[in-house]
């Protein structure tokens, strides 16, 4: 009989998806990662696991301390629930800007909620900055009371996923990986994954999709981080180069715009069922962009990383995308008119 005996023995081994359109259209095998299957609803679970292993491992993370973080949200719901199994309480940092979804997952989650101005990195008051600068102070107060995860910077994030979701991707796909594609946030899955596979296999293609208004494409192609334009996707894109993120093995690298990878989304949906969030569409936009530089017959694969219904109010709302810009198909016009 095949028991879990906790919450963190469910995060992980996600099944590996045909992708049948954009199969059809490439002429490669492309392989959609299912890690909205993870019981935190995305792929921030396995980050969230391998960040609290590490802290517990080292003794930064004591029993019934606090972990704080600075989040966009899907670590902070997977550090909640996963801090929740094990007697942790969780306090989250995160941008005003984000989805009322995230936001209220994380309070039924029981994560103390801090809402903070959306700003640059370089500003004091953003989110990551404020979490540390709180951290600090309750160990002050009692030394060894807090952990600050650190997710952009602590590179358990990027081992975890080399550790875990490579091997899975390999062992699913009995070694026969032409190519993976994913955006980056804190860089820990593009980093991690691209590391394991190219030490597997160095003829593997490691490619960034990155969504207009991030610096990470340009970086990799110019050498400098530049950004233009602008995204609705949430948690991935960055104007600097993290601890995850530097010395990833990256090949080829893209700047995606919504109007390419959001309507993916959609066609994924409506023709096979499965209902993703917005970096899902701008890693589908990157698997199409490998599978056509490769050519056919090889095998891509790319991450799906959490579900859309984290993003209703802007992914399915019809008056939001055409104020951005960004085509609406009749069948959503017709599930939500105005």
């Amino acid at each position: 009989m095949a028991i879990s005996p906790d919450l963190s023995a469910t995060v992980g081994n996600t099944p590996l998806l045909r992708l049948r359109r954009i199969s059809a259209l490439t002429g490669c095998e492309v392989l959609g990662k299912a890690e909205f299957l993870n019981p935190g609803g995305s792929i921030k679970d396995r980050t969230a696991l391998g960040l609290i292993c590490d802290a517990e491992r080292k003794g930064l993370l004591r029993p019934g301390g606090t972990i704080v973080e600075g989040t966009a949200g899907n670590t902070g719901i997977g550090m909640a629930l996963i801090g929740a199994s094990r007697g942790y309480r969780t306090v989250i940092f995160m941008p005003e800007t984000q989805s009322r979804e995230k936001i209220d997952t994380l309070r039924m989650a029981g994560a103390d909620v801090r809402l903070v101005p959306a700003v640059p990195f370089k500003d004091p008051r953003h989110y990551v900055h404020v979490a540390r600068a709180y951290s600090d102070s309750l160990n002050e107060q009692t030394p060894g009371s807090a952990w600050f995860g650190n997710q952009f910077d602590n590179t358990a994030n990027r081992d975890w996923h080399e550790a875990t979701t490579a091997v899975e991707i390999w062992d699913q796909t009995l070694g026969q990986v032409d190519g993976f594609v994913c955006a980056a946030g804190t860089g820990g899955t593009l980093a991690g994954v691209g590391r394991a596979l190219k030490e597997r296999n160095p003829g593997a293609k490691i490619a960034l999709s990155d969504p207009a208004g991030s610096a990470l494409a340009h970086y990799i192609n110019r050498g400098e981080l530049l950004a233009e334009g602008s995204s609705i996707s949430e948690g991935i894109g960055s104007s600097r180069i993290t601890a995850n993120f530097e010395g990833a093995p990256i090949d080829l690298a893209w700047s995606v715009p919504d109007q390419e990878s959001v309507p993916l989304l959609h066609e994924l949906l409506r023709e096979e069922g499965w209902c993703v969030g917005g970096s899902s569409g701008v890693n589908l936009a990157g698997a199409i962009r490998l599978a056509r530089e490769l050519g056919p017959g090889h095998t891509i694969v790319t991450v799906l990383s959490d579900a859309g219904t984290r993003y209703q109010a802007k992914l399915f709302n019809p008056r939001f995308l055409r104020e951005k810009g960004i085509p609406v198909p009749d069948w959503l016009d017709q599930a939500f008119p105005s």
